[in-house]
């Protein structure tokens, strides 16, 4: 049965009380979710938001399934404890496929996860030629095949799983450039021409840290597509679960609280990236990965 990622919780979506300045939790393993974190900002500029990334236990991918639910729990436990957020949106991919039934039974918080954006993806083709564009751990889920069976249905999807580029988003936004050569050959499958000479036009952007090359993508790219990128669609979740920003609300935004759970300083030319997205109060909650 597929799991509904977008939704808020067991609550129903009354139960959310629409406020000015709920503080929102916007949660990764690494900086993917800043991605979501701008959409997210940009229709509630009123809130109170915590960046969290789980940058100790990153990528998410090389862990096995049980450690992964366990150390997202774990992290959440204390993250929801210190920040007492309305809301939390599960900014990465893979814990949300894997870890978002667990925390609806943990927690009364309610959370918004993330979807591969398919259905998108197949209103926008017009030669039915898709690309999906992951990690590889997304591109072998069964939850990725089910919504291609139920929404894209008569259109050619490529799964493409790419080992490297969340690791080369990292390094941009840490100020470590990354080669157009290597990107290029990241994204190069996604890129197809079948025998009646149809192309790929869209390209789905299925894991957050990929918007944050986005605009070297359309550069480099052998044509021009449309990429999808899913965080508009959790951003309007997200609205409709705490409704839209209150009359009375000043919607001047304030600076963004980043925690990160790895423990290192946090070098300057990350710093300055992450001030350009607001995130300008920095702290740990330092949570060594112990894996058994």
């Amino acid at each position: 049965m597929r799991i509904d990622l977008m939704a808020g919780a067991t609550l129903s979506v009354g139960a959310v009380p629409a406020s000015a300045e709920p503080t929102i939790l916007v949660f990764d393993s690494g900086l993917g979710g800043l991605t979501v974190l701008d959409e997210v900002r940009r229709v509630r500029p009123d809130g109170r938001y915590v960046y969290a990334a789980d940058d100790a236990a990153f990528p998410y991918g090389r862990l096995n399934e049980a450690t992964l639910v366990a150390r997202v729990i774990a992290v959440m436990e204390r993250l929801i404890a210190v920040h007492r957020p309305d809301l939390v949106v599960i900014a990465c991919n893979t814990a949300s496929t894997l870890v978002l039934p667990a925390l609806r039974q943990r927690f009364r918080t309610p959370f918004v996860g993330v979807v591969p954006p398919i259905k998108p993806a197949a209103e926008t083709t017009r030669s039915g030629l898709v690309s999906l564009l992951a990690t590889p751990g997304t591109v072998a889920r069964s939850y990725t095949r089910d919504l291609i069976a139920t929404y894209a249905q008569t259109c050619r999807v490529a799964l493409v799983g790419s080992p490297n580029l969340a690791n080369y988003a990292e390094a941009e936004l840490a100020g470590e450039p990354v080669s157009d050569a290597a990107l290029a050959a990241e994204i190069a499958p996604c890129f197809v021409t079948a025998e009646d000479g149809a192309r790929t036009d869209v390209v789905c952007l299925a894991c957050t840290h990929y918007p944050l090359l986005r605009a070297r993508f359309e550069r480099i790219a052998p044509w021009p597509v449309s990429w999808i990128d899913p965080a508009p669609a959790i951003a309007r979740r997200v609205v409709q679960l705490i409704g839209p920003v209150p009359r009375r609300a000043d919607a001047g935004m304030a600076a963004v609280v980043g925690t990160f759970t790895g423990g290192a300083p946090v070098s300057a030319a990350l710093r300055a990236s992450l001030a350009a997205r607001g995130v300008a109060d920095l702290g740990v909650e330092a949570m060594p990965l112990v894996l058994q």
